[in-house]
């Protein structure tokens, strides 16, 4: 069942049905920005374009062009220089929410707070230890 929301983009009714989150004519607004930048783009001289050249060429805002690369619909296989900010230091990224720097240094903490986990776990149970007694 539709519902009646206010589109962020320019305040306007529209019936969201699940499909996008913005009004009819703001989605055909931002898809003919995307035909701009796709179509800039797909000249051999632009392929290799930062996200600030294709801002200052076509007139798109930084965070569409992060929408679109994030949704799949800019692929950085095809556009090396295209990407999205890393939610923890914001360098620029092409899967996943944080950037390999960040990964790996999530994947190290990990690992050693598991260890230390452990370290603690063989601790307490050394502390707990049974004694026996030898009986003949």
């Amino acid at each position: 069942m539709a519902e009646l929301r206010n589109c962020p983009s320019c305040g306007e009714f529209f019936n969201y049905i699940g499909v996008r989150d913005i009004c009819h004519k703001c989605a055909q607004q931002e898809e003919d920005m995307y035909q701009i930048v796709y179509r800039f783009l797909r000249k051999r001289e632009n392929r290799a374009a930062t996200v600030e050249r294709i801002v200052e060429a076509t007139g798109v805002k930084e965070e569409m062009l992060y929408t679109w690369v994030r949704k799949g619909r800019l692929h950085p296989a095809v556009f090396p220089n295209l990407g999205y900010p890393c939610d923890n230091c914001g360098r620029l990224t092409n899967q996943g929410k944080l950037c390999e720097n960040c990964t790996s240094e999530l994947k190290s903490d990990l690992r050693t707070f598991e260890a230390a986990k452990e370290f603690r776990e063989e601790i307490k149970n050394r502390e707990k230890g049974t004694y026996l007694s030898e009986r003949n």
